[in-house]
């Protein structure tokens, strides 16, 4: 698949708000070292994680997590699930390494910077779950190129999610909302797995919430909870070049 590479990296905004408090800097300095994917070389459970070769750890995959609050909470809840986020905005890492010393988590490796690199470097059909909860919506319509709900990053998603494996996406926002509905219906790797309307406008009882659904929540926005199958329909490519 041939794509405009600038385009498809250009998925996020800012990198880093607020200056580090001196705790938040020395968490930046001691753990996420530690916790941090690799920069370079082919990735799986034994290079992430240290298990066997063997091993049958499910790997799930969180695309931008904020400030990790889904994020750890699902590695609370699936201890045995090997757990992958990236963010590209320092204050959110620094979230995430806060909730996983507070909960003592082993099970969980962070990517500060996009997405897209570590995917790639996934084996294809590695993925139990990726999620992708309340993305930037880029609203201006010359900006809908860099959704990541677009045919470059959905191709690779469905490649690197094994057979049955689960696309989940969150968003409060309404053109966010409607252009995920048509990027996902023009596909046929991809199952909807709602049979009526509570089934994505309530969240699930194992989608922990975030801080941007409780703001949108606060602010009297409507959210929206779309989870997808991967299907066997189509082949992808585990690639965006």
């Amino acid at each position: 698949m041939s794509a405009d590479p600038a385009t498809l990296r250009r998925l996020y905004g800012r990198r880093q708000g607020h200056k580090l408090r001196l705790g938040q800097a020395d968490l930046v300095e001691t753990t996420l070292p530690a916790l941090s994917v690799p920069e370079t070389g082919a990735l799986d459970a034994t290079v992430l994680f240290g298990d066997a070769p063997d091993a049958q750890r499910p790997l799930w995959f969180e695309i931008g997590f904020g400030s990790g609050e889904h994020l750890a909470a699902q590695a609370v809840a699936n201890p045995a699930v090997g757990l992958i986020g990236c963010e590209p905005f320092l204050n959110g890492v620094v979230g995430a390494l806060g909730h996983i010393r507070e909960h003592d988590l082993t099970n969980v490796r962070l990517h500060m910077g996009d997405a897209l690199d570590v995917l790639e470097r996934l084996p294809d059909a590695s993925l139990s779950r990726v999620f992708l909860l309340h993305p930037d919506p880029w609203p201006k319509a010359r900006h809908a190129k860099r959704r990541f709900v677009n045919p470059g990053p959905l191709d690779l998603i469905a490649a690197k999610l094994a057979p049955g494996g689960e696309l989940r996406i969150g968003t409060d926002h309404a053109i966010y909302c409607r252009w995920s509905l048509m990027q996902m219906a023009q596909r046929d790797d991809f199952e909807w797995l709602a049979e009526a309307a509570a089934d994505w406008q309530v969240r699930p009882g194992d989608w922990p919430q975030t801080r941007y659904e409780a703001k949108a929540r606060r602010l009297g926005h409507e959210v929206w909870y779309f989870r997808y199958r991967r299907s066997e329909r189509r082949e992808t490519t585990g690639s965006l070049d």
